[in-house]
């Protein structure tokens, strides 16, 4: 009566990680000459790969951001975790039901495997996420919307993709899992709810995430 896997996004859906990371990053941007508002990273940026920035900046000025830009922001957005990071009110309750269950579940994100790391050890989350459940977009090439790294995780996993459900709380992740031919629950504690359009199901609060996760098998 559950589905055969849960894959969630790791930042603003494990560890609330989005404040920090768009706020550095439009800082970022902006000091490069790209002026960029907190509200324009959320908006543009909240969900994408790291190529995608690069790929959209360049599309809209000509500019090629520096060689060192990912290096530079990830140094500032892993010494502000170290300060700032928690994880996400209430995620832990449903980590520990899933494995009180015995429902399989993973990570897929867009970010690299260190920062989901980096981020894991600040919160404490790495109890629940050993090597075989972590998967980014390193691993595929291409990120969110494509449904490459969705599928790779499932794949990984042993799991068809119709049998997967995607928590995400970005347009670009829900778009993905679509593409993935998934479920997807959308978290709209960040991402107002019309924008996370094609979501199955869509809840604020974590505490409501785990009814979602119950279904009749078809």
């Amino acid at each position: 009566m559950r589905y055969d896997l849960v894959i969630f996004d790791n930042d603003g859906v494990l560890v609330d990680s989005e404040p920090i990371s768009n706020r550095l990053l439009a800082a970022h941007l902006t000091e490069l000459g790209h002026p960029t508002t907190y509200e324009d990273s959320i908006r543009d940026y909240m969900g994408s790969a790291m190529h995608r920035i690069h790929d959209l900046v360049y599309e809209r000025t000509g500019q090629r951001l520096p060689d060192d830009f990912d290096d530079v922001f990830h140094a500032r957005v892993f010494a502000a975790f170290t300060r700032e990071l928690k994880p996400v009110t209430g995620v832990v309750d449903v980590l520990e039901k899933l494995s009180a269950d015995g429902v399989p579940y993973c990570v897929a994100s867009s970010g690299s495997h260190e920062r989901i790391r980096v981020g894991h050890r600040t919160t404490g989350l790495d109890r629940w996420f050993d090597d075989a459940r972590i998967f980014s977009s390193q691993d595929v090439g291409r990120g969110k919307p494509a449904p490459d790294l969705f599928l790779y995780a499932a794949e990984r996993m042993g799991t068809a993709p119709e049998r997967c459900v995607v928590v995400e709380d970005s347009p670009l992740g829900v778009q993905a899992a679509v593409a993935a031919g998934m479920d997807v629950h959308g978290f709209t504690a960040m991402t107002p709810a019309d924008r996370l359009i094609g979501a199955t199901q869509l809840f604020a609060r974590m505490d409501e995430l785990t009814d979602l996760l119950v279904r009749p098998r078809s």
